[in-house]
């Protein structure tokens, strides 16, 4: 399948994140056939317990039946009309009856447009171009030329945009003062594998209001996972704009830009538009995802089952003598298994090693624990079972120094550095 996919599709794959890449080749899953709950299958016939869960968009599980019920009903009425269909009111309306900053919003199709969507109406708001970025924000040109994958992007637009980083309110004080009166906006990912320290998410929001800059959380992944209203409910710091996309459907591709409506009335002014914004099915997706996000413990479950993964993961890190190779990061409900160097082999090296064993054994995971509504006990049971076992090998690895007579594959290679 993935002969026949490199043939036409480059990478072979639509996501970087889904490739070869990622995937040491030979030794890998390619393409899934189907998944049901926390489990999927491979076009082989393979059964994985998932815990990439299409890069954190799917919450509930697959397949869930109050969303698939919901799509279905809707798909009998249609999918995409020449006027908007009140799904947008009704997911709209939830959005903001959910999310602390949200007065206002606007529907895309995938975090990239809701984050370049946000950008574009900071300059608009401000009548500044300037950018200072943290994290991950998408493809499109004003995020990506700040990173080593900037091939085609303009030298004009790349000169725009500025890397501050996680924890050092310094290095964001820099660019006010490098570019002052000239930054439009803040836009960050409230948290990834570190936690903020000493008010670090509250200092980023006094310093950008402080320049007159748009204060803005990317909560493509951190919202409606952190909580119901997502990592701005969790650490009490309201942005002017939040970005959602991936679990906010569960799955379907819907993103949405929420905030204030001095500043989302200009939305009406900056073109920000697409056939499928209001395309049907996705929004009766993410209608029945909050509305069950809502009603049951999901948000309680995926940290409550998350706790026990990372609980597990440290312990067994301790007991095979690893805390100088391996570590752990991010939250219960979106945590890290992190790898270091070590004198004899790289990290990369190492996760190569990790992915073909964990791969073999049914667990699926780039090295992350994207937790999901669905993952029951016996999951997470038979995951630390078998991390007992890799890190056993991964330590006899590193003491007989015989990675080579292990490993089936080439190592991998760093794609780019995002966190």
């Amino acid at each position: 399948m993935l002969e026949r996919a490199l043939k036409i599709i480059p990478l072979g794959s639509q996501t970087f994140s889904k490739s070869k890449t990622q995937y040491p080749y030979g030794v890998s899953p390619y393409f899934i056939k189907k998944g049901n709950g926390s489990h999927v299958w491979d076009v082989d016939g393979n059964e994985y317990i998932d815990f990439v869960n299409a890069l954190a968009a799917v919450t509930l599980g697959y397949n869930d039946p109050d969303v698939t019920n919901a799509v279905k009903a809707q798909l009998e009425d249609g999918t995409i009309f020449s006027l908007p269909h009140e799904l947008e009111i009704k997911v709209a309306e939830k959005i903001v009856e959910m999310v602390p900053c949200a007065e206002m919003v606007r529907f895309g199709k995938n975090g990239s447009d809701a984050t370049s969507g946000a950008i574009r109406l900071a300059r608009a708001y401000t009548k500044r171009d300037h950018v200072a970025v943290c994290g991950y924000h998408g493809w499109q040109d004003w995020y990506i030329g700040s990173t080593s994958r900037n091939l085609g992007v303009p030298q004009s637009t790349i000169d725009l945009s500025h890397v501050f980083t996680y924890n050092d309110i310094d290095s964001l004080n820099k660019i006010f003062m490098q570019y002052s009166g000239q930054v439009a906006a803040v836009i960050m990912e409230p948290m990834n594998t570190t936690e903020p320290r000493d008010g670090f998410l509250e200092r980023v929001r006094d310093m950008a209001h402080k320049n007159k800059a748009v204060f803005i959380f990317d909560e493509t992944i951190t919202g409606f996972r952190f909580a119901n209203g997502g990592a701005q409910e969790y650490f009490g710091v309201i942005p002017d704009l939040a970005t959602f996309g991936k679990g906010m459907a569960n799955g379907y591709p819907v993103s949405a830009i929420a905030g204030k409506t001095e500043i989302m009335r200009l939305m009406e002014e900056i073109f920000f538009s697409f056939t499928f914004g209001g395309e049907t099915l996705s929004l009766a997706a993410a209608l029945a995802t909050m509305t069950k996000l809502q009603k049951e413990p999901v948000i309680q479950t995926l940290w409550k089952q998350g706790e026990k993964i990372l609980k597990g993961t440290i312990e067994l890190i301790k007991k095979h003598e690893l805390d100088n190779v391996l570590s752990t990061g991010g939250k219960k409900c979106w945590s890290f298994l992190l790898f270091k160097n070590t004198k004899t082999y790289s990290q990369w090296e190492l996760k190569t090693l990790f992915l073909q064993e964990v791969f073999s054994r049914g667990i699926l995971t780039l090295g992350s624990h994207n937790m999901s509504y669905a993952h029951s006990d016996g999951d997470i049971e038979r995951l630390l079972q078998t991390y007992n076992e890799v890190f056993a090998l991964i330590k006899e690895v590193l003491v007989k120094g015989n990675l080579k007579a292990w490993l089936k594959t080439n190592s991998l290679v760093p794609l780019f550095k995002i966190r």
